[in-house]
């Protein structure tokens, strides 16, 4: 009785509250039953206007990456709030030594995945080498694709003024876009290392200079990756809209790691950005090594685990 006079309280007062204010950009959910509280009032849906207030309130972006729909899931369940369907995929999931290889089938259907599991999260999508350089026009059918077949909120592209064409043409279509710049994984051949790059003051004028066109352009964010401390502090001080570090210091809007990294399941790649939350590498190897064990001592499956 009372868990049917809770979700009767709750629906009723939703139904009012929705009622009354229509045009409310944002669908919350308030408990009735009880007090008034920050954690009382929830975001149904993150959006790039959601992480537009939440620059301006001071709160920090979380965001990792995201590839499969049982991953995508739980991340989502933990409200995470943006995940990046990665380009990086080329390397944690089909085990290449770069991000080139992979293509815009691949990050499709990785999208996709991604967004059938996703109800809170904004899910933005990398543009895979290839698919914008050079060429608005292959640019803007490559990021339709990506929104029509995938369902995903945004698309992310690497580079400043050498890209810019592409990424007016796109915000022209209605697609939202996340910048990058920095170290961009899809440039490693024209870099030729992973080194920590605009520590020279001409390469960190162009990263500004690119920060503040990606900007006026119409970007609802940018990337910061592998670039002083100081440097993101000063692209986010100077910023009206959300900086997102990965090796770009603390002072920045909000944080990305690749999800394989930070759980430890990929071991070989140790920058000093990188925090480990769990060594999943050897858990997992612990786990199939005893299921291996009980498999050939007849341990499993027991008389409680069979029909």
């Amino acid at each position: 009785m009372i868990r049917f006079l809770r979700s009767f309280v709750c629906f009723n007062f939703r139904t009012k509250f929705e009622k009354a204010y229509s045009g409310l950009s944002l669908d919350i959910t308030i408990n009735a039953l009880q007090p008034m509280t920050a954690k009382s009032v929830t975001v149904s849906k993150i959006t790039t206007h959601v992480l537009q207030e939440m620059k301006l309130k001071g709160e920090k972006i979380s965001m990792l990456t995201g590839y499969d729909f049982s991953m995508a899931r739980l991340l989502d369940k933990a409200g995470i709030d943006v995940i990046l369907v990665g380009d990086s995929a080329s390397n944690v999931m089909a085990g290449f030594s770069s991000t080139l290889p992979i293509t815009l089938d691949h990050m499709i259907y990785h999208a996709s995945s991604v967004v059938r599991a996703v109800h809170r999260a904004l899910v933005v999508v990398d543009m895979p080498f290839g698919t914008y350089q050079g060429n608005w026009k292959e640019a803007l059918s490559s990021a339709i694709r990506i929104m029509k077949e995938s369902g995903a909120d945004a698309v992310k592209l690497e580079g400043g003024v050498e890209i810019i064409e592409s990424v007016e043409r796109i915000l022209s279509a209605g697609i939202p876009v996340m910048g990058h710049l920095g170290l961009t994984p899809q440039s490693i051949h024209k870099f030729g290392t992973y080194v920590v790059r605009a520590t020279e003051e001409k390469e960190a004028r162009k990263l500004v200079e690119d920060s503040r066109l990606l900007e006026k352009a119409g970007c609802f964010s940018i990337v910061l990756e592998k670039i002083p401390a100081r440097l993101g502090e000063e692209v986010a001080r100077n910023s009206k809209i959300p900086i997102i570090g990965i090796g770009a210091g603390k002072e920045v809007d909000g944080q990305v790691l690749v999800l394989h990294d930070m759980l430890g399941i990929t071991m070989e790649f140790s920058p000093r950005f990188l925090r480990r939350y769990m060594n999943l590498s050897e858990d997992i190897v612990t786990a199939v090594q005893n299921y291996i064990v009980d498999v050939k001592t007849l341990d499993f499956p027991n008389d409680r685990e069979r029909y």
